[in-house]
């Protein structure tokens, strides 16, 4: 009941899916990876389960969030966020508390026509993580400080970016091709410029500061994470 009350803090409509309602859910659901871990009543069994999805997708470009997840993973639990079935994660922080990261169901189901669009060119191992392991990954609060899902994906050319004005150097990426995957919710973006994006480059893009070109996602993916996990 603690858990339920703090996470209806944020959202009212949210709810914890019982064990004896899991078995009831229809296999076209739920992807059958996931139903298989939230089926389990044992938790450390659900813990091991989901740290191998990661770990058989991910291991090389998200190591670190991996490793601290292996240690301070504490639980993982079926929810229904709004009448949409997710992936509650329960994670220690490094004050001892818990806190909570829900990750979508994977999907590759895009409703943002600019993103439909171009949806074969976003790079193969980011597409992988929306249609195989989770549709976003983020602090349960905000929303935010992780990827995004596939609906709040932000299309850069449809905002109005008042840092362009000040710019110290020459824009170097093209607002009709970047696409931001990864927020802080403090006005940082990790973005992905589809024109010129290989081998994992990246922007951070930043609402109040001079953007950092050629970084990798997955890096900076990886370390703010865990510094996520670790505030």
């Amino acid at each position: 009941m603690e858990k339920i009350s703090f996470l209806r803090q944020y959202r009212k409509e949210v709810e914890l899916v019982p064990f004896n309602k899991v078995k009831s859910i229809k296999k076209e659901e739920i992807p059958n990876q996931w139903l298989e871990i939230v089926s389990e009543e044992d938790k450390d069994i659900r813990v091991k389960k989901t740290l191998g999805i990661w770990e058989s997708f991910f291991s090389k470009e998200l190591s670190n969030t991996i490793l601290y997840l292996s240690e301070n993973l504490l639980d993982v639990e079926l929810i229904l966020d709004n009448g949409r079935y997710a992936i509650l994660y329960s994670i220690k922080d490094s004050q001892g508390d818990c806190m909570y990261y829900e990750g979508g169901l994977p999907t590759s189901n895009i409703k943002n026509p600019a993103l439909r669009n171009v949806w074969q060119d976003v790079p193969g191992k980011l597409r992988s993580f929306y249609e195989n392991l989770h549709n976003g990954f983020y602090y349960f609060s905000s929303r935010a400080m992780g990827l995004v899902s596939l609906n709040h994906v932000t299309f850069f050319d449809d905002d109005e970016w008042g840092i362009i004005d000040d710019l110290e150097q020459p824009l170097e990426i093209n607002l009709t091709t970047t696409f931001s995957f990864f927020e802080s919710g403090m006005g940082g973006y990790v973005a992905v410029d589809l024109e010129n994006c290989s081998n994992g480059n990246a922007t951070l893009w930043f609402t109040n500061d001079q953007p950092d070109y050629g970084v990798n996602f997955w890096d900076v993916m990886d370390e703010w994470l865990v510094i996520g996990f670790e505030e």
